[in-house]
């Protein structure tokens, strides 16, 4: 017979717990090359305010200008903060023994961490609690997303999350609170149980579990039906088994728990390789668009970015793709993402915006007016300006990429010099949005012309890739007989995918040949990249 526990098995109650919910601005993304640029911390205990930390931190080295854009923090800012390892000693001291609470909370931990062991104090004892992991165990089906501002905005914050490093600790506090609520509602009142809740079981539909006693610990694609039999959910998996039971331990994603209580039957597929589950996952959804699904089903409506072939050029967003000679880009899942990479066009080069094709108006278009586009209802239009123009556009579609990016990121630089941080966020989403179809346009190009090719990455795994699309994989030691990779494609080739299926399965055969290792061994055609590559945002802004 078990006695009851004591209080010391029972652990530390939360309202004798001190926290310290942190947050740190960094100069990027990791601590190996990157530094802190600013701390914020504010202290509780027992939902009292004990204390707060802010100082900016000077890093040492230059802030990139898309840190800049993101967080608002400038040179000029820091040139007289201290450095970390001034303000290191006196933020030790203000956390002390506390439990370190944070939103993605191994980010900063890992600055952390790396600043401590480089001054000497070693790697931080204290225990941590992330806003993230809790929101996903307890109020996932509630929210979006996870980001910090929609928890904020979720749970009413009075403080709105700004990338500042007080103003986010300050938001994270008000966010951890309210979800120290709601562990108090399923029982975790202690400490230990608060920082083992992320990973509990125990979840409604637990008992289902049993559905995956038969499920291999091989790579492939699982399928969950409902008791109609319909598929309402596909996944991909480097070990079924485990995959698959995870969604037992705890909500992993958005509308698990309506999921799992619709589940009534798991089947699976195992597949030699990842790169065929990915594609075998991709395929399947794009076949059946189960509901649950809801970021990778195919779109209702695509779309692409064509330049038109009129007497005066412009970028028009059409719903087919024809073999007509025009200029395409995409496709794109979205309009809206179509009208990002038209607008960064449109910010690039002034071709022509308005629809009248009409030349010598009596009142010109308001983009004419304003200087933007050339248009031909100006009336005082130079048809072989125009025709630089339109040529300027289909080079940087077809060859020169830069000729249309290194605008934006001029762009982009004088909008942050002027302290228009807005205007240069949106130059940089523009510039990665554009560069994003540009490579994926070229990529598709680059296996249309190959034709069928054989690749085996060092393992030994391979696969046979038919003008973009996957004809199969093997294992290491287990190739087939020889491809004939000489013959004619059955397909012609096309200047961009004629769907969004089409471009996805491409860009995950592209990310797979190119990984470190993996050679072609043989194909119809050289394997070769255009020799202008599209730019990385750091090169041009470095």
């Amino acid at each position: 017979m078990l006695g009851q526990r004591s209080f010391d098995e029972l652990g530390t109650p939360l309202f004798d717990v001190t926290f310290v919910v942190l947050d740190l601005e960094t100069t990027g993304a990791t601590p190996k090359s990157c530094e802190i640029t600013e701390i914020g911390a504010v202290k509780y205990r027992a939902g009292e305010l004990l204390g707060t930390f802010q100082t900016l931190v000077n890093p040492g080295a230059p802030i990139p200008p898309t840190i800049t854009v993101l967080t608002g923090i400038t040179q000029a800012m820091v040139v007289d903060a201290p450095k970390v390892e001034e303000a290191l000693p006196s933020l030790l001291e203000f956390i002390g023994g506390a439990v370190i609470v944070g939103h993605n909370i191994r980010f900063d931990m890992s600055f952390l961490n790396a600043a401590a062991q480089r001054l000497g104090y070693g790697r931080l004892p204290n225990r941590t609690s992330d806003t993230v992991a809790l929101a996903r165990r307890l109020v996932r089906t509630e929210v979006r997303n996870l980001r910090l501002s929609s928890l904020a905005r979720h749970f009413r914050s009075p403080t709105k999350p700004n990338h500042r490093a007080l103003e986010d600790a300050r938001a994270t506090a008000h966010v951890f609170f309210q979800l120290l609520e709601r562990a108090g509602g399923v029982g975790a009142t202690y400490l230990e149980d608060l920082l083992r809740l992320p990973t509990a079981k125990g979840q409604p539909h637990y008992d289902k579990i049993n559905l995956t006693d038969r499920l291999p610990r091989r790579p492939g694609v699982y399928l969950f039906h409902d008791l109609d039999d319909n598929v309402i959910y596909v996944g991909k998996a480097k070990n079924l088994r485990e995959r698959v039971r995870s969604y037992f331990y705890g909500d992993k994603r958005r509308n698990v728990t309506t999921m799992l209580r619709n589940l009534a039957r798991v089947d699976h597929r195992v597949c030699p390789t990842e790169l065929e589950a990915e594609i075998t996952e991709l395929r399947l959804i794009h076949a059946m668009a189960p509901r649950y699904n809801r970021k990778s089903r195919p779109p209702k409506t695509t779309h692409w970015l064509k330049l038109t072939k009129d007497r005066y050029p412009r970028l028009s967003i059409v719903r087919a793709y024809k073999e007509d000679g025009a200029a395409y880009l995409g496709p794109f899942r979205s309009k809206r993402h179509a009208e990002t990479v038209m607008t960064a066009i449109w910010d690039a080069v002034p071709i022509r915006r308005c629809t009248n094709s009409r030349k010598g108006r009596s009142v010109a278009c308001n983009y004419s007016q304003l200087g933007l586009a050339m248009c031909p209802c100006d009336g005082d239009i130079d048809e072989s300006a125009y025709t630089e123009v339109v040529r300027t556009v289909r080079n940087g579609i077809a060859t020169d990429p830069e000729l249309l990016l290194a605008p934006l990121v001029e762009r982009m630089r004088e909008r942050a010099t002027q302290e228009r941080f807005e205007e240069a966020a949106a130059a940089r989403d523009r510039y990665q949005a554009l560069a994003g179809a540009l490579e994926r346009r070229r990529n598709w190009q680059t296996l249309q012309a190959a034709g069928r090719l054989w690749a085996e990455a060092p393992n030994g795994d391979g696969a046979f890739v038919d003008q973009g699309r996957l004809v199969s994989t093997w294992l290491g030691g287990d190739r087939p007989p020889l491809f004939n990779v000489s013959g004619r494609n059955e397909l012609d080739p096309t200047q961009v995918p004629t769907s969004v299926a089409l471009q996805e399965e491409a860009h995950l055969i592209w990310r797979w040949l190119t990984r470190t290792g993996v050679r072609v061994m043989d194909s119809r055609a050289p394997l070769v990249s255009p020799s202008n590559p599209v730019p990385k945002l750091e090169a041009l802004a470095g």
